[in-house]
């Protein structure tokens, strides 16, 4: 069972305020929300999070702000889209730090709604077909997460409905299939792709970096360096080539390299070789003792 963090003073009411920041437990509640924004013509943006805030959530939020008269952002740790009950349990929850720093960053509504509100009758996954977007990384590694994660933002979007979403690109998989997802369902929101905030030291910002311990936070920059050197590399070396390279970066480390892959930007399959005219990313996934990290960057 979810354990959500609350301030004292919350009460079963249709929202509350903190300053100009308007929370909604209920998914109703915050409809009416959105209903008398856009009796007002404002456009609605909208950041789908689960909590635990840091600067590139903030970037999402900011971003959001600029383009939007109204920012909507959701806190909820999705059950479906976690195939380990220990990963789950342990993600960090930090509501009450959230709540304020939403309210610092002049975001207008948040929705924290519990797992019954999501999914009243069972945390139940969907059935989606992305092709081969969701067979491959992340997908190959975590089976049933993007099924979980596509029931869970297609029933934001179906409460929220907002002209804009906001995802950061350190999920690039996770927003290629949203992006397919919205296509396919057909629903009129612009998907907005964020750029990756990193700390001084490369490392992509990340809810799960406050669980590295302090060997392994010295060590997790060595992801970023290698896709760094790969992206140095691709010019005048083989796909192979860099693969190597990358291998031989993290045998000389404490991480643990799970895969290492250069893509197609757009249908992220696998490639042995770069064909003309083709954008490309390459993607890490590595462990950091317990601690699991992704990242990824354009190579050109």
């Amino acid at each position: 069972m979810l354990k959500v963090i609350t301030f004292a003073s919350f009460k079963p009411v249709k929202f509350q305020t903190l300053g100009n920041l308007q929370i909604f437990r209920q998914t109703s509640a915050l409809q009416d929300y959105i209903a008398a924004q856009r009796e007002q013509q404002k456009t609605i943006g909208f950041v789908p999070t689960m909590g635990a805030l840091h600067a590139g959530h903030i970037s999402l939020v900011q971003q959001c702000l600029q383009e939007n008269d109204v920012c909507v952002v959701s806190i909820f740790v999705n059950p479906t889209q976690f195939n380990n009950a220990e990963d789950l349990e342990k993600y960090p929850r930090t509501e009450q730090e959230d709540i304020r720093l939403l309210e610092n960053h002049g975001c207008q509504a948040v929705f924290i709604p519990s797992v019954q509100e999501i999914y009243p009758y069972g945390a139940s996954i969907g059935q989606f077909d992305f092709g081969t977007l969701d067979k491959v990384m992340e997908g190959e590694h975590r089976p049933g997460h993007f099924a979980g994660v596509a029931t869970v933002v297609q029933a934001l979007f179906e409460a929220v409905m907002p002209d804009r979403a906001y995802f950061g690109e350190k999920d690039y998989q996770q927003l290629r299939i949203i992006q397919d997802l919205t296509a396919q369902v057909q629903l009129p929101i612009s998907i907005v792709p964020v750029s990756i905030m990193r700390e001084p030291d490369g490392l992509a910002m990340s809810s799960r970096n406050v669980r590295l311990s302090p060997a392994m936070r010295q060590e997790a920059p060595i992801i970023y360096q290698s896709l760094q050197a790969a992206a140095q590399m691709l010019p005048t070396h083989s796909v192979q080539e860099i693969n190597n390279m990358v291998q031989s970066k993290f045998r000389q480390s404490n991480l643990q390299l799970e895969y290492f892959i250069i893509a197609d930007a757009q249908h992220l399959q696998p490639l042995d070789s770069i064909p003309p005219n083709t954008e490309v990313r390459a993607f890490i996934a590595a462990h950091a003792g317990n601690v699991r990290l992704i990242d990824n960057t354009a190579l050109n």
